[in-house]
């Protein structure tokens, strides 16, 4: 039997943010307002620490930018996001970690609450074939078609995650004992129920909250960025 390995990306295999790293290109490109911006990402970044993060309203304000640009355009400007800001963050650690799994034959996937728009090219550019991320809505449910602004299904977010990474596994007509171990790496206090899910939770480059949970149940710590 094979494993399961699932990971987390922000501040897990990436020691940045992606989903704010690309509103703040956006906003130096004047795609969105900054000053709005600004306010929108403390107030959500507040809720996120404290644990009461509304994701639904948290996407709508992320994907809103979307559904005002033809889809060539931001693509294009996503490439440029990619070789400007997430290539030049990624680390040789994250890149090896993954690839020690991807070698023992283990089915990677990673699982993410940043949308699929930004996550696919760095899901890509880690090798990693399977994705679950929010799925940012098109018109008519069209995958060619243009946004809406709005989320589509159910977001992967805390329990979310769990709900997620099962209808997966169902497409595959697997489950969690298709698997001979289940591993989730994250950084994050809000991916506890998907870390207590699986048979090894891993708590990479972990939160306060994260950390001293993991450290009253005797997870493994992993520091992934730490300099020696």
């Amino acid at each position: 039997m094979t494993n399961l390995v699932l990971f987390d990306l922000d501040h897990t295999l990436i020691p940045t943010d992606s989903d704010y790293e690309w509103g703040c290109f956006a906003a130096r490109l004047g795609l969105v307002d900054t000053a709005h911006f600004t306010r929108e990402s403390e107030r959500f970044y507040a809720d996120y620490l404290a644990g009461q993060l509304d994701i639904y309203a948290y996407l709508r304000s992320t994907l809103a930018p979307l559904a005002r640009y033809p889809r060539a355009q931001l693509a294009a400007w996503r490439t440029q996001f990619m070789q400007e800001v997430i290539t030049p963050a990624l680390r040789p650690a994250a890149f090896e970690l993954v690839q020690r799994h991807q070698i023992a034959g283990d089915v990677c996937c990673m699982v993410t609450a940043t949308n699929s728009f930004i996550t696919a090219p760095i899901a890509r550019a880690f090798g990693i074939d399977h994705l679950i991320a929010p799925e940012p809505a098109t018109v008519n449910n069209d995958p060619t078609a243009e946004y809406t602004g709005e989320i589509d299904g159910v977001p992967s977010y805390r329990e979310g995650k769990i709900i997620r990474t099962e209808a997966w596994l169902q497409s595959l007509d697997k489950n969690w004992a298709s698997f001979k171990q289940s591993y989730f790496y994250s950084d994050s206090h809000n991916d506890i129920p998907l870390l207590e899910k699986v048979s090894i939770p891993i708590a990479t480059n972990p939160d306060d909250k994260l950390r001293a949970h993991a450290q009253s149940k005797g997870w493994r710590i992993l520091e992934l960025f730490k300099t020696p």
